[in-house]
């Protein structure tokens, strides 16, 4: 229980006390002491009997201040970086480590001076310090209060100080417990360190006095506290109900609403009559909202709700509100490729197409007119309740520039434009902001087979055409080019009969017959049972070759000229015997065999 130091001061204190005083030399020579004079005794009891009871003594007072089971009320001496050395009297100093001693912040709780209470822990230090521990002695303190609550099964408050691994550590009435990370919530907690130095209600779950552990619950006093809050919930929960709740947590689809012990899902759809791209736009987690219950499942304890279902739908009335042709007023809140939504109320939203933004057709994408927030009046064109539809168009505000194009414009007009577009069928030509028109490809020549208009026109090209036709309710414009010329066609069928016979030239061959080139930019064709030789034998006509032919057929309405070789045939038979009726000679006749010969002649220069 001592140090050989402390033996060796017991040792002089009682020589000291007990022992006289030896006298002076010089005393001692001049004043020699009698021997009938003995000196006065000090003590009664020998001096080895006055050490050992003072041994005793001190022994007994240093076990008392530092046992192992009882608290002692020391003074702090001194903190260092890793220990607070403490002085517990009895002319004994001990250290305990500064973690003992710590708030929630890793501030010190005690400063020098300041009065501890402690309780010895086994061993000594390397510098003779006694081991102390300042949470033994708060366990001492609280531990009745902690047994009690573990005993009665009632909440106790718990300050959360650090967070260690596996939990976190608390303080109960200056006592250390431990509060597993699985026992903090209903929920796993991923962040710890924020409650550290909350006051908060905890269950002790584990009680160990000889080694001094305390295990404390928190989950556990939630779930209680959770079932009594069904309870009471599930006995007025029905459909149709409506109960306040506090929203817990928001996803994508829904907000979950805490109705007192039982979670419901709002969903999104239910949430409001209009359209939300996200729970937050309505709610936030911590909100106390109403609800009304949708849908109850006992046995799944499943529960749906509804927010927007506590307030009238507002497209009951909404043809009353918004007649066709009214003018209103909103704020675009989306803008596709086909056109821009426009919430005109909460819960009532229209759709302006792209066709109905502008008069142009040059418009490439919605985005050009409006944007997200945009406030824009438009005009109700149609509206459909039972679809919970609107159509809105903002054109309407403007002058339709279409209406007075026969003004204008009217139809065999010469107009100017520029070709903004090419097809298959035909070129697209804007004649002003907003106004096109259609040159279809056959309206590009009289006399050229176009197969594509790029063969004649291109892309930015400035042209003249003519108004052929306007269509104002289908906002159509046709136009001509080859109009601006006289027609070939025309002036063809009002100089030529059936019967005529012109020189042509092969141009293409088809399995039916074949098409010739009669006269610029005008063609006939020349069926196969037509192409036959004077001796009445078919004739295989190749692109090239030039003939005389003879017209058989005539069609102004389809443009169509039917040629015949054959019938050049004929037709020179006929004059054959014209000629051989009706000789023309210097004698003023003529015999057969004359006309024999003349006939042969001219097959020789052949």
């Amino acid at each position: 229980m001592f140090d050989e130091n402390t033996a060796h001061h017991l040792d002089s204190a009682v020589t000291l006390e007990h022992e006289p005083e030896a006298p002076a030399e010089d005393s001692m020579a001049a004043e020699p002491q009698s021997p009938a004079e003995p000196a006065p005794a000090q003590n009664n009891r020998p001096a080895a009997e006055d050490f050992a009871a003072a041994l005793e003594t001190f022994t007994t007072e240093a076990e008392e201040a530092v046992g192992e089971d009882r608290v002692i009320r020391g003074t702090v001496l001194k903190l260092t970086p890793a220990h607070v050395v403490v002085d517990i009297g009895a002319k004994s100093e001990g250290m305990l480590p500064l973690a003992e001693v710590l708030d929630h912040e890793g501030k010190p709780k005690f400063q020098p001076g300041d009065a501890i209470d402690v309780m010895r822990d086994k061993g000594e230090t390397e510098e003779g310090y006694i081991n102390l521990s300042h949470q033994k002695a708060q366990r001492i303190h609280a531990w009745d209060e902690i047994e009690k609550a573990l005993n009665e099964k009632k909440p106790i408050k718990a300050l959360v100080i650090d967070r260690i691994k596996g939990g976190l550590t608390v303080d109960i009435l200056g006592a250390r417990a431990f509060l597993p990370g699985s026992q903090v919530d209903l929920r796993p907690v991923r962040n710890l360190d924020a409650l550290k130095g909350q006051t908060i209600e905890v269950a002790v779950i584990k009680l160990n006095k000889k080694r001094g552990n305390i295990v404390v619950s928190r989950k556990q006093l939630l779930e209680e506290e959770q079932t009594e809050k069904r309870t009471k919930t599930m006995e007025h929960l029905e459909e149709g109900a409506v109960l306040t709740g506090v929203v817990k947590n928001l996803t994508e689809y829904g907000a979950f609403v805490d109705l007192g012990g039982i979670d419901g899902l709002l969903h999104i759809t239910d949430m409001s009559w209009g359209r939300l791209t996200h729970p937050r736009d309505l709610v936030n987690v911590g909100d106390h909202i109403q609800v009304k219950v949708l849908k109850f499942d006992k046995e799944k304890q499943r529960v749906s709700l509804g927010f927007k279902q506590l307030t009238p739908d507002p497209w009951l009335d909404a043809a009353q509100r918004y007649p066709v042709g009214a003018h209103v007023k909103g704020r675009v809140i989306s803008v596709t490729d086909y056109g821009a939504f426009v919430e005109l109320e909460q819960g009532i939203e229209g759709l302006v197409h792209v066709s109905e933004m502008t008069w142009s057709k040059r418009m490439k994408h919605p985005s050009k007119i409006v944007n997200v927030n945009d406030s824009v009046e438009c005009v109700v064109l149609n509206v459909n309740p039972q679809e919970r539809r609107i159509s809105l168009g903002m054109k309407q505000l403007e002058t339709n520039p279409w209406e007075s194009l026969h003004d204008k414009f009217p139809v065999g007009a010469t107009v100017e434009g520029r070709v903004r577009n090419l097809t298959d069928f035909g070129a697209f030509i804007e004649i002003e902001d907003g106004i096109d028109g259609l040159v279809h490809v056959s309206n590009l020549s009289w006399t050229k087979r176009v197969k594509h208009p790029s063969e004649v026109l291109k892309k930015g090209d400035r042209v003249k055409a003519v108004v052929l036709a306007i269509e104002p309710d289908k906002r159509r414009l046709s136009l001509g080019v080859k109009q601006l010329q006289p027609d070939v066609w025309e002036t063809f069928f009002a100089q030529h009969r059936v019967g005529d016979i012109l020189h042509g030239k092969v141009l293409r061959v088809a399995t039916f017959g074949a098409f010739v080139e009669i006269t610029e930019g005008i063609e006939g064709l020349c069926h196969n049972s037509e192409a036959v030789d004077e001796h009445g034998g078919p004739m295989h006509l190749e692109p090239g070759q030039e003939h005389d032919f003879k017209i058989i057929k005539l069609n102004p309405d389809e443009k169509k000229v039917g040629l015949s070789i054959r019938a050049v045939g004929e037709e020179a038979s006929r004059q054959e015997v014209e000629s051989y009726k009706h000789p023309v000679s210097s004698t003023g006749g003529s015999t057969i065999g004359e006309l024999m010969s003349w006939k042969r002649a001219g097959n020789d220069q052949n």
